[in-house]
């Protein structure tokens, strides 16, 4: 289900889950960076634009997840 840039996007941290592509992100409302964890690996240091296309796929057919499940993350299938 999308998830639609709004408000929230200024007062709280997303954690979106893209099993298509197995990708998870994270982003941090209060410096406005996008952070990629692909499944089986550590989250990536390199902050992600917020153009980038698996982003913008994650929000158009991704699903939101907890905090705890952005952490826990997912194996590779």
């Amino acid at each position: 289900m999308a998830i639609i840039k709004s408000e929230r996007f200024k007062t709280e941290d997303i954690y979106l889950d893209y099993d298509f592509e197995e990708v998870m992100f994270r982003y941090e409302h209060t410096s406005k960076n996008i952070y990629r964890k692909f499944y089986g690996k550590e989250e990536s240091s390199e902050i992600i634009d917020h153009s980038n296309r698996l982003f913008c796929d994650a929000l158009r057919f991704g699903n939101e997840v907890s905090k705890e499940q952005y952490e826990e993350g997912k194996q590779k299938r």
